[in-house]
Order: C-alpha cells, then sequence, then structure tokens
C-alpha cells in the first residue's frame, strides 16, 4: 500500500474510532529524509483522498508531487509537523487529534503523571501538556517541540493531543493508547487524587519498555 493510501486508511480509521471529528486533526508521514505527506486543511477526514494529500520539504515549501493533485492547502497544523521531522530523524509518522479525553484533560493543561504503568508508552515518567498557543503558528510549534523532548507524545492546552511514531499504525496506536490513558486519569480525577508510581518504579517500566522488538524513534 502507498503511504498516501496509507495515510487516507489512518485518517478515516481516526474518525471512525471517532478520535477525530470533522476536518479536525491532521495526520502526516515522512517520505525522505527531507520531505512527508500530510493530509489537506478544512476537509473532514472521510473526505480525504490520494489526490488531496500534499506533499512538503522540511523548508515548508509545497511539493507538486502528482499531476492528479488536486489544489488542496496542507493542514494548518504543517508547521509542528515540519520541526518535529526536523528535529526526530527517527519520526516516521505524526498523528494530531482532538479526542474527547485527551482534550478534556488538555483544558485542564494537566500533564499525565505516572499515575498508571502504561505512562510509559509515551517514552517518559510523564505525558507533558505542553502550554497553550495559538493552532498553527511557530509559537505552537516551539511549544509542541519542548513537550515532546525525550517524550513520544504529548498535550496541547485547550487543544488536543500529538502522537509519534515509526511509522502510521505506530503513531495510531499510541495516540489510541494516550486517549485511553486520559480517559482513565480523568475518572481517577472525578474521585479523588491517584497514587502515582515512584521514579523507580517508573523507570523499572521504561526499561522494560525498551527491550521490546518494535523500535522507538529517538
Amino acid at each position: 500500500m502507498s503511504l498516501k493510501r496509507q495515510l487516507v486508511e489512518a485518517a478515516h480509521e481516526l474518525d471512525r474510532r471517532g478520535l477525530n471529528r470533522g476536518s479536525s486533526g491532521n495526520c502526516s508521514v515522512r517520505i525522505s529524509a527531507d520531505r512527508f505527506l500530510v493530509t489537506p486543511s478544512a476537509v473532514p477526514s472521510l473526505e480525504v483522498t490520494q489526490e488531496s494529500i500534499v506533499c512538503m520539504n522540511l523548508g515548508g515549501d509545497v511539493i507538486e508531487d502528482s499531476p492528479n493533485l488536486q489544489q488542496a492547502e496542507p493542514s494548518s497544523e504543517w508547521r509542528f509537523h515540519r520541526d518535529i521531522y526536523r528535529k526526530h530523524s527517527g519520526v516516521g509518522a505524526i498523528v494530531h487529534i482532538h479526542s474527547t479525553f485527551a482534550t478534556s484533560l488538555s483544558c485542564l493543561r494537566r500533564d499525565i503523571p505516572a499515575f498508571h504503568y502504561m505512562v510509559a508508552v509515551g517514552g517518559g515518567t510523564d505525558i507533558r501538556c505542553a502550554p497553550y498557543a495559538t493552532f498553527g503558528t511557530d509559537e505552537l510549534s516551539n511549544l509542541v517541540l519542548q513537550a515532546l523532548d525525550g517524550r513520544r507524545a504529548c498535550l496541547l492546552a485547550n487543544h488536543g493531543m500529538i502522537a509519534t511514531g515509526v511509522n502510521l499504525s505506530d503513531a495510531v496506536r499510541l495516540s489510541i493508547e494516550v486517549e485511553a490513558l486520559a480517559q482513565q486519569f480523568l475518572v481517577c480525577l472525578s474521585v479523588g487524587q491517584p497514587s502515582i508510581l515512584t521514579s523507580e518504579e517508573i523507570r523499572q517500566v521504561l526499561a522494560k519498555f525498551s527491550n521490546y522488538q518494535n523500535p522507538r524513534q529517538k
């Protein structure tokens, strides 16, 4: 399956799972060291087609890579996609969603602490929430890079979530896991303050995760 087709399928799957609705959110996949494909702006997820996928380089330029290319604009969030690829050579795909629980938690501007050992899927001892900035701006992109330092996923204050992966399947899977963690953490907060694993306890989990076969990006 071509990377464009994989990107279309990822966008459709996220919509079918209810993780995105309408034209919210976006996805991208790296196609070479200096180019990536990204979903179009203002197009509902289920209406994304291979012809509407936009190819860009890491300079931020749109590349005319197909004679059938529709004149679609890249996602308004292309900057943080580009900047994540620039900084993290091992990232092969990025999923940005406005899923219900992750977005709700982001509106509280809360990190997800190590209340459950699976928080380690985010690559560290917590999943950070980046401070708020207007969507599509360099300011937001810079805040995202800080929140993703040493991490595979983060929340965006009053906005949503980003999950990265070595490929689209990996990124989609991580977005689903982070959404589940956000839901569980919100349930805990509705009752009281959950017990948080110690640094040593979560680091033991991270060490065990590092022995898994599927690769993780740098």
